[in-house]
């Protein structure tokens, strides 16, 4: 286990806000070099500013869409060339927007997959051989409990996620001759601006408030992996016990919190 992450270049997408945000903040603060992805550039720099002037790291920054996947291709192509090695990739940058199946439009359909599920793939395409090459590097994907629970009105952003497990899962075993690690984080609800697209009713909000998680325990939680590698985390414990729960007795669980989950 590693006691901190000095020399360890860490590009994040998302970071601009929320986990991302905070990910960046504690790789900073445990000696590593954050390299900073989101589609504002403005507050890009300003995460940049705040992590130089409060721990003295330098925090690269590039503005990408990761919907977009010839901007990725070319994204990280300028980070090899500028900033040179990438340790980790941490795949955070994700939406959703809640909705039933009937009502939801198709676009934001489309576009949950472009973001969550072809942008996280393109990514890590990006970095494999250059990580097999250098003969180490570590694959983090911010999944969700969604991918293990899924729940009325979030049907598609729910396929997303599943989508990221299976892929973060079989991406696992293709690598496991390799020095390279694959993790996946998947926590529950998070008090960030996710909610501001996902839940413009602010009803789900409303109903989860007491046991949001604050996005600076996930980070903190997701930055031990870059020390100690794990196939898996699941935040809070009690709701990946609950996905097991749900897995050996689907029709059970649905009927006990069916109606607590569709307060959407």
């Amino acid at each position: 286990m590693k006691k901190c992450l000095n020399n360890d270049v860490v590009v994040i997408t998302g970071a601009s806000g929320g986990i991302g945000k905070e990910l960046a903040i504690e790789v900073a603060q445990e000696g590593g070099t954050p390299v900073l992805l989101a589609r504002s550039g403005d507050k890009l720099r300003a995460v940049s500013d705040y992590i130089c002037r409060t721990t003295g790291v330098d925090a690269p920054i590039y503005e990408l869409d990761v919907s977009d996947l010839n901007a990725i291709d070319t994204t990280f192509k300028t980070i090899y060339k500028e900033v040179g090695t990438i340790t980790a990739l941490i795949n955070n940058a994700g939406f959703a927007v809640f909705d039933t199946v009937i009502e939801a439009d198709l676009i934001d359909m489309e576009n949950m997959f472009k973001v969550n599920v072809f942008g996280t793939i393109a990514c890590t395409k990006q970095v494999l051989p250059y990580m097999m090459t250098q003969g180490y590097g570590h694959i983090i994907f911010i999944g969700s409990v969604a991918s293990k629970i899924p729940t009325p009105k979030a049907s598609v952003y729910s396929a997303t996620k599943h989508a990221v497990l299976g892929f973060a899962n079989a991406l696992r075993m293709e690598l496991q001759d390799s020095p390279l690690h694959v993790s996946i984080v998947n926590p529950g609800p998070v008090r960030t601006d996710f909610f501001n697209v996902a839940d413009k009713s602010g009803n789900y909000k409303k109903n989860v408030q007491n046991y949001m998680l604050e996005p600076a325990y996930v980070s903190k939680k997701t930055a031990q992996l870059l020390k100690k590698p794990k196939r898996e985390i699941n935040l809070p414990i009690w709701m990946g016990a609950g996905a097991i729960l749900y897995q050996l007795c689907p029709t059970l669980f649905q009927k006990i919190l069916g109606k607590h989950m569709n307060k959407k």
